[in-house]
């Protein structure tokens, strides 16, 4: 329903408004102005500046216009004498307490009250009017452990308390004191709450004066140095986009305008404190090459030589099929499409994978099968739309916090319902008004069992099932054997909670469906995918804006490499290698002979085709394989004895450890490129700095290793690779730099006046038949169980690492956060092994064991314990099964890992 129409006069001139609009939200539409220093626009008002006074006719005093809503007919003066008397006045005030040493500031030159002194004209001398005496504050300090409150500076407009509380939604901020020694301080708990500082830096962000700041206090370089240049976070798969700020050789701070990209201002710790590696003294600067005393530096034509002259010889000793290639989540399109050809067309084989496989391999094989892509079908800003979200397999706050922000505050704000299901007690939790607390490994038995409610009590939607989609009988058939009682025996989740949550699902007019790799790092992940696809089509929820399946991805570009064939199976745009037509068509393209036909090798069978001789060199591009694959033992063994192994990287990692050859890979705030982001978002990242040293974009150093084996690569600006792109994926065809330059684009994209796709299958699905196709899948018996390892290990991320660490351990403040790993233990299993927090225990699997702290955690259940993978020195997948795959995707497990726990030493 449109808001009614008023009409009013400011400053003697008539404007139309909507009804409910404040004064201040009107004249800034119109560009009057007004100061402000409380007021943001996504905060809305707050009122505690008072500078945005002003005179509305008929009324005996002045009134705020960030408070006051507009009324029709209301007259309404924003600057006369005596409304600017009393601004000057109130900054006065403002400034009798103030440091005034702005030139010693960062925001010299960017500070709002400062600006406000100068327009006002005030000066030292205006101060001394004022008897000015020493204010005493109460002893406070920020709660974040990387950042400092200096309650001196600190004007208390509020901005920071509010955006604590309606931005992030954690409320770890308050106002403490009286008068005018009040200060921002800490929340205490209470027994409905209990706040906990994430170091956002929101609150940073937001602080008009610099009053929260860094404890780490950056070199900024000279004025007329400084670059903002805009591009998109190297970190999880949301894709924000920020604006860094560099000098001559580094980068010093970050920001993130209210209007700006998918992420609308938000940024995580990650995305707003963790670019310190960049200019990291441990960044690889220089091609190595190993020898009987350690690495030693050589040329770029040298290095270029041995590998063109190494990979030649097995080629032709063992065939193209000998050397296996991994691409990385972490580069760009550009990088990853070349790298795809290089080995296709260079070498001559379809051996080439990337971490897909080891994270959402069951996404694009579930979702491929039941819908026809396997990818995200709706928009992140979709979810402002949505009643219901049943978020599964997915710590959202942790692991992609700006989308968990969003469904905090929609639930919050807005009303929108959220079940919870999870075996650990995540954060979403508190929000959740059912949590199905399910035993690690029963997700397609929890999932099934809800279809088996919707269907029994008649709340599906029978007209979009008849229409749209198939296979609707065998799935019935299948969901017969999942009654709550039996589904309650095998998850554990009570009968009741069952029912009141498909209820739930079954009512709700919009259903957002979200998970991750809780879902999918599983050896029946492709199932309990299609099972999430199975609910989705039940109930309606695809197809519709506010609804949809939504995998959310981890790395910055794994859609991106997926998209443009870093797969063994197929080419760019999920084109298969074994159609002859479309190897013809890239034949062409390419301007090489005959590509191979057969599908390639999976990183996870990678070992054992080593181990048994099949493949006898790798080039590695950006992949820390040596901590992220599973069976780790197993995996470092087969490094160890391949005949040449390329690493190119950023930093010496574990892998690279191993290498003959190791290249010295310029950083995404490097170069230029696109990143396709969760939701399918194409975008631009652009060049911050210089690549450090003599490293390169990894988009150049493929273009020289292509031309040394003489495949044409014509590419002097990673542009160029886009518009071949473009020429050979569909879904990329409409999608050009120029366009992107206006923002993102989500694919499909097919032609170039194509505004890209924000929501899939509106009118059909992208399956043979047009139809969304139903699966019959069915709970793994015994999944999990072994009576010689008791517990279960499961693992994940964390809110202050990402991947294997290479990164953000090398940032300050994320390191400073969270220095070491642990192991999650529920207190009530740690009393029983006489365990205390911090003790040293053995994790044993039938694949391996490690030596781990422990942490006494109620956020595991009894008999689960919990690690992230981000630490070499607790290297969990060592633990993984990497024999026992899904028979689809070729993922190994790494949520349901049997395990013991034994003291160590």
């Amino acid at each position: 329903m449109e808001a009614k129409t008023i009409t009013l006069t400011i400053n003697g001139k008539e404007y139309k408004a909507r009804e409910g609009q404040t004064i201040l939200e009107i004249a800034r539409e119109n560009g009057i102005f007004i100061p402000t220093l409380c007021y943001l626009e996504k905060l809305g008002p707050i009122g505690a500046c008072r500078l945005c006074v002003v005179e509305v006719e008929g009324l005996k005093i002045p009134v705020t216009a960030c408070t006051t809503h507009a009324k029709d007919g209301m007259v309404v003066r924003t600057s006369t004498p005596k409304l600017e008397r009393m601004r000057k006045e109130i900054i006065k005030l403002i400034l009798l307490d103030h440091p005034l040493m702005c030139e010693a500031c960062p925001l010299d030159g960017n500070c709002e009250l400062q600006r406000l002194a100068y327009m006002y004209d005030i000066t030292p001398t205006d101060l001394h009017y004022y008897p000015v005496e020493e204010i005493k504050y109460e002893e406070t300090e920020h709660p974040s452990p990387i950042l400092t409150y200096h309650p001196q500076r600190c004007i208390l407009c509020g901005r920071c308390v509010k955006t604590c509380t309606q931005i992030t939604v954690v409320g770890a901020l308050t106002f403490k004191g009286r008068g005018a020694s009040t200060v921002i301080s800490k929340q205490l708990p209470t027994i409905f709450y209990k706040p906990e500082c994430i170091s956002c830096g929101e609150c940073l962000a937001v602080c008009p004066v610099n009053a929260i700041e860094e404890k780490k206090i950056r070199e900024r370089g000279k004025k007329w140095e400084v670059r903002e240049v805009e591009t998109i976070c190297p970190y999880c798969g949301v894709g924000c986009s920020a604006i860094y700020k560099a000098s001559k050789d580094n980068i010093f701070a970050v920001e993130s305008p209210p209007d700006l990209g998918v992420n609308k201002g938000d940024l995580c710790v990650k995305g707003r404190f963790g670019f310190d590696f960049v200019r990291h003294p441990d960044r690889l600067t220089t091609p190595l090459l190993k020898t009987k005393d350690g690495f030693k530096p050589i040329s770029w034509n040298e290095a270029y030589d041995i590998i063109h002259a190494k990979l030649l010889e097995i080629k032709e000793k063992y065939g193209p099929d000998a050397i296996m290639g991994l691409s990385s989540a972490r580069c760009t399109n550009e990088e990853n499409y070349l790298f795809q050809k290089f080995m296709r067309t260079a070498i001559g084989t379809n051996n080439v994978d990337h971490c897909a496989r080891l994270c959402h391999s069951s996404t694009v094989a579930g979702l491929k099968a039941a819908f026809g892509a396997g990818a995200m079908t709706n928009s992140i800003e979709e979810l402002d739309e949505t009643d219901l979200y049943f978020v599964t397999g997915s710590n959202t706050t942790e692991t992609h916090p700006i989308i968990g922000r969003r469904i905090k505050r929609n639930v919050d704000h807005r009303g929108a319902q959220l079940i919870v299901a999870d075996p650990r007690r995540i954060e979403l939790v508190k929000f959740a008004i059912v949590w199905l607390r399910h035993r690690p490994g029963t997700d397609i038995a929890l999932l099934n069992g809800l279809a088996h409610i919707i269907y029994k009590e008649g709340v599906w939607d029978k007209e979009f099932v008849e229409q749209r989609t198939a296979g609707f009988d065998e799935f019935l058939h299948a969901i017969e054997k999942y009654p709550p009682e039996r589904v309650a025996s095998i998850t554990g989740v009570d009968k009741e909670e069952l029912i009141r949550a498909a209820r739930m699902i079954g009512s709700a007019g919009r259903v957002t469906f979200i998970y991750a790799m809780g879902i999918t790092q599983h050896r029946y992940g492709t199932d309990a995918v299609k099972a999430i696809a199975n609910l989705a089509l039940l109930t309606g929820n695809v197809g519709r804006r506010g609804t949809g399946v939504d995998p959310l991805r981890g790395q910055n570009n794994v859609q991106g490499a997926c998209d443009l064939g870093a797969l063994p199976n197929v080419f760019p745009g999920y084109q298969p290698v074994t159609d002859p037509a479309v190897r013809l068509k890239f034949e062409q393209e390419w301007d090489v002979g005959t590509l191979p036909e057969k599908p390639g090798i999976a990183v996870s069978e990678m070992a054992e085709a080593v181990l048994d001789g099949r493949i006898k060199a790798a080039y590695i591009m950006g992949e820390n394989a040596a901590l992220t694959d599973a069976e780790l033992k197993k995996f470092r063994e087969a490094l160890e004895k391949l005949e040449f192994l390329v690493v190119q990287d950023i930093f010496m990692s574990e892998t690279a450890q191993y290498a003959d050859i190791v290249l010295p890979a310029a950083c995404s705030f490097e170069k230029d490129g696109t990143f396709t982001n969760t939701e399918r978002r194409v975008q631009r990242i652009r060049k911050v700095l210089e690549p450090i040293g003599f490293s390169k974009p990894d988009w150049m150093i493929l273009r020289d290793l292509l031309e040394r084996f003489g495949v044409p690569a014509p590419y002097n600006h990673p542009s160029d690779i886009f518009e071949e792109i473009r020429r050979v994926t569909p879904q990329y065809r409409g999608i050009t730099y120029k366009r992107l330059e206006r923002g993102g684009i989500q694919w499909p994209c097919y032609h170039e006046e194509h505004p890209g796709t924000p929501f899939l299958y509106a009118e059909r699905f992208n399956t043979p038949d047009g139809k969304g196709h139903f699966y019959a899948v069915h709970h793994p018996e015994n999944y999990g169980k072994d009576e010689r390892f008791p517990f279960i290990l499961t693992t994940g991320r964390v809110r202050y690492h990402y991947h294997t660490g290479t990164m953000t351990r090398r940032t300050f403040a994320l390191n400073e956060l969270m220095p070491e790993g642990f192991i999650e233990i529920n207190p009530a299993d740690a009393s029983r092994l006489k365990l205390k927090d911090g003790s040293w225990v053995k994790v044993i699997s039938e694949k391996g064991e490690i030596q781990a702290k422990v942490k006494l955690s109620e956020r595991v259940p009894e008999g689960v314990i919990f690690s992230s993978f981000h630490f070499a020195e607790i290297p969990v997948n060592m633990l993984a099964d990497g024999e026992n795959l899904d028979p689809v995707a070729r993922i190994p497990e790494y949520k349901v890992i049997p395990v013991r726990i034994e003291p160590a030493g």
